[in-house]
């Protein structure tokens, strides 16, 4: 899968299935902070990448991933190894 593909994928379900606006999506937008995604979305967001990317996200990976990039890098990472 192209990062290219990757992106889509994860700007889509942020759009449509957390209702975060389209603008407030950008490559260094922070998850939490510019996009407001809290615990609850979080939890959405392992069950849409597992559906997704065919992956399971440990809940305390993400503590370290702060920004849509870094989302987009560790799924990339997980996706083509």
């Amino acid at each position: 899968m192209t990062r290219g593909e990757i992106e889509t994928i994860v700007r889509n379900f942020l759009v449509d299935q957390l209702e975060i606006d389209e603008e407030k999506i950008t490559d260094e937008a922070r998850l939490r902070d510019d996009m407001g995604i809290d615990s609850l979305d979080l939890v959405d967001i392992i069950v849409i990448v597992e559906k997704n990317f065919g992956f399971k996200i440990a809940p305390e990976e993400m503590q370290s991933v702060g920004t849509l990039r870094q989302f987009c890098d560790y799924i990339e990472a997980h996706v083509n190894k």
